[in-house]
């Protein structure tokens, strides 16, 4: 499905949690993950992860992440980015 300025969309999921363990990825608290949005193409959900990561710098423990949710939905077509 074609976004309305004719580039692809490819969906992007942007999120961040207290991690337990620096290096790790397991959240200390499911409860209070904070969902940022999903974004039409990787270029908007990296600028709302920046945004997010330099505003939790002072906590070494909080992790924000982006996921290709368009890869989750489409695991066949290897040509999407």
């Amino acid at each position: 499905m074609a976004a309305e300025d004719g580039k692809k969309q490819l969906l992007h999921l942007v999120f961040g949690g207290e991690l337990k363990k620096l290096g790790g990825t397991e959240f200390r608290d499911l409860d209070e993950l904070d969902i940022v949005g999903i974004y039409p193409d990787y270029q908007s959900a990296h600028t709302a992860w920046k945004a997010k990561a330099q505003a939790s710098v002072d906590n070494a423990h909080m992790r924000y992440f982006v996921v290709h949710l368009h890869r989750l939905l489409d695991p066949d077509n290897k040509a999407a980015g």
